[in-house]
């Protein structure tokens, strides 16, 4: 079935020689943009001494947990702003979570920047961290969230006049499901919590409503665009079963190496059609890819365009597809040919990512050719645990973090307080978030117009009303939790 991650964000790959969606993975997408704009102050990074079994008192280990840490407008005694790191180096979280440097003056707050155990630079056991279950049976959320109690107890011991700082947790996507756990287990610790698109509840969502998010996404901007999407699944298996066809499909999509399957080319078409939906932000961005404002309406006027000749033969379908992809991997005219192999930046944690979606976090993706625009493809569970055997030698269990965190049903989150879930009605991912108020102390805001955490990103002057008048709702609560 990243994003995923990705995000991080928290993404998908298909793999038709199983039924369904079988593997939670990251989109493919291309390497950090060469436009990216490295905030000096994401380079403060610092290490502390982290165990690698907080849980019992076997395994004597340890590691160093990578951190950046800005005290520019911090003074004695304020807030520490903390980002509960999620599935890639935190630079790259540093980079694009602006919010909490726009409002960080206002507060007097410290800033961290926590990165996850097993991504980036925190290797519990370097560069053999993944090698065999001995080693990976410590990449779980709860050890992550042992490590960030121990590094803010740190950093409020050894940063003299933090003692009784109150900390608010800052995350989005895979990050804000860990914000919302951290509060949840920790209150003692942390004042509240923002949780910026997080799918807290994807694990128990239905299967067809990441996809049926795309398509309305898509929708929104021209119906005839989904129409093309649509038949563009069935021309590309007619082109590919002639001979020759796959050297055929390989010229015209301009790919570096030759495809071996025609599953190939459509597993990188829906990491595209996905990629674009969560991050359809309302001005150029470069988290996933240099990209347009709107980037599904650049890529539908795109597809559309009457320049490419009428639609009556399989090829000019794909033609049309073609010229709607460089809006994702050749919107600044410097990609020679497209890598469908490629596994994404270097800054999200691929690896990571499937050992813990086959342990914790299963996250069910499929569509029904109805109420989307994709083939149908079923969740077929059971093909998932078995890859997740073969890969990992561990099978998914879908009930634990319910059973540890509660959510299921939802009112029983009832019990928690100080936490806010915000979700963009764009985001694919809102199917899986907290979408009401379950009580006044766990508000639950959706930013109309908004994608994957547009409220965590800097602000801007292309910013919807929703998201400003969202953020100014983020920060009258902040206010209220560390008074």
């Amino acid at each position: 079935m990243k994003f995923f991650l990705t995000i991080y964000i928290l993404f998908i790959v298909y793999y038709p020689s199983i039924a369904g969606w079988i593997r939670p993975h990251h989109f493919n997408i291309i390497s950090r943009s060469i436009h990216d704009f490295h905030n000096d102050r994401c380079k403060q990074f610092h290490t502390v001494t982290q165990q690698v079994d907080h849980l019992s008192f076997v395994n004597k280990d340890t590691f160093q947990q990578r951190y950046i840490l800005n005290t520019d407008y911090w003074q004695n005694g304020r807030p520490i702003f903390f980002y509960a790191g999620n599935e890639g180096d935190i630079d790259l979280f540093c980079d694009n979570t602006g919010f909490m440097w726009d409002i960080a003056p206002n507060f007097n707050a410290m800033i961290i920047f926590a990165e996850h155990r097993y991504y980036g630079h925190s290797l519990p056991y370097g560069n053999q961290s993944y090698s065999k279950p001995e080693y990976t049976r410590y990449l779980t959320s709860e050890q992550s969230l042992a490590d960030y109690a121990y590094l803010i107890d740190y950093i409020r011991t050894n940063i003299k006049g933090a003692e009784q700082s109150s900390t608010i947790v800052f995350g989005g996507s895979y990050g804000g499901m860990l914000s919302a756990y951290f509060r949840m287990k920790y209150p003692h610790l942390v004042a509240g919590a923002l949780a910026a698109s997080a799918p807290i509840l994807q694990m128990s969502t239905p299967c067809e409503s990441f996809t049926r998010i795309i398509t309305q996404d898509f929708l929104r901007e021209s119906s005839s665009c989904v129409k093309i999407i649509r038949s563009s699944w069935h021309a590309i298996d007619r082109i590919g079963i002639l001979p020759g066809g796959r050297e055929r499909l390989t010229k015209l999509f301009k790919l570096c190496h030759p495809l071996k399957t025609i599953a190939e080319l459509k597993n990188w078409l829906f990491d595209i059609f996905a990629n674009i939906a969560v991050v359809d932000y309302p001005y150029p961005t470069s988290f996933l890819a240099d990209l347009p404002a709107f980037p599904i309406r650049i890529f539908c006027t795109n597809v559309t365009s009457s320049i490419i000749d009428e639609i009556n033969t399989d090829e000019e379908i794909v033609k049309r597809i073609v010229k709607g992809v460089n809006v994702f991997f050749n919107y600044t005219g410097h990609t020679e040919c497209f890598d469908t192999g490629s596994q994404g930046t270097p800054s999200l944690g691929i690896l990571g990512w499937s050992y813990q979606s086959c342990t914790e976090f299963p996250m069910p993706i499929c569509s029904n050719g109805i109420s989307d625009m994709f083939e149908i493809q079923p969740w077929n569970f059971q093909a998932f645990s078995d890859y997740c055997f073969a890969q990992w030698k561990v099978r998914p269990r879908s009930e634990w973090t319910f059973m540890e965190f509660g959510g299921k049903p939802i009112t029983n989150f009832r019990y928690y307080s100080n936490i806010i879930f915000t979700n963009g009605n764009l985001d694919p991912w809102s199917a899986g978030g907290v979408n009401s108020t379950i009580v006044s102390s766990l508000p639950a805001i959706l930013i109309t117009g908004g994608a994957h955490h547009l409220d965590l990103r800097a602000a801007n002057k292309d910013d919807p009303q929703s998201v400003i008048q969202v953020r100014q709702e983020i920060v009258k609560l902040i206010q209220k939790w560390v008074s």
